[in-house]
């Protein structure tokens, strides 16, 4: 419950910070834990519904821009997380890549084990790394479109044995204000 009040508090934020910034709004679903080679399974499963805002460049000349954003899963019991970062959108003709880098705070169980394997699929500490990258489309002169994968783990930093993390893949819009 505690990072759902904590999503609603940085969605509000951004909200009223919006009009000064005049940023990015963006939201997305996506896939919750979907198996790559970065992660173990979780044992979880469900959709994710993220929203987000991006500020305008911090210093434009190197084009990198801050974010916040939240994600909320869909199934009971599921890893909900709030997180902050910064990205660099890179055009590339007609596209473009976005690659960023944050840090998360989840609810996911302080211990957990896969009961079939007995291998420990806890995520090993309440903060995450968060690296993503989207390749995006603009479809109007304020919207844009993204496929995104966005990963969340603590890098084997405080356990170099265990590191499950959780990857999501899913698309998000983004509305220039």
């Amino acid at each position: 419950m505690t990072i759902k009040l904590s999503l609603a508090a940085a969605l509000g934020a951004a909200a009223i910070a919006a009009p000064a910034h005049a940023g990015e709004l963006y939201g997305g679903v996506y896939r919750h834990a979907v198996a790559t080679p970065f992660t173990l399974d979780t044992q979880e499963g469900g959709v994710d519904v993220q929203v987000g805002y991006r500020l305008d460049p911090v210093l434009p000349v190197v084009g990198i821009e801050p974010y916040v954003f939240g994600s909320v899963n869909s199934e009971s019991g599921g890893t909900d997380f709030v997180g902050a970062g910064i990205s660099r959108k890179f055009s590339l003709g007609g596209v473009y890549v976005r690659p960023g880098v944050g840090l998360v705070l989840h609810n996911a169980p302080s211990l957990r084990a896969n009961p079939a394997t007995g291998v420990r699929t806890d995520l090993g500490s309440r903060v995450l790394f968060e690296p993503e990258i989207a390749i995006g489309l603009a479809v109007a002169p304020r919207v844009s479109v993204e496929a995104s994968w966005v990963h969340i783990s603590n890098a084997r930093l405080f356990n170099s044995q265990q590191n499950p993390g959780i990857d999501l893949i899913g698309v998000r819009a983004n509305l220039k204000l």
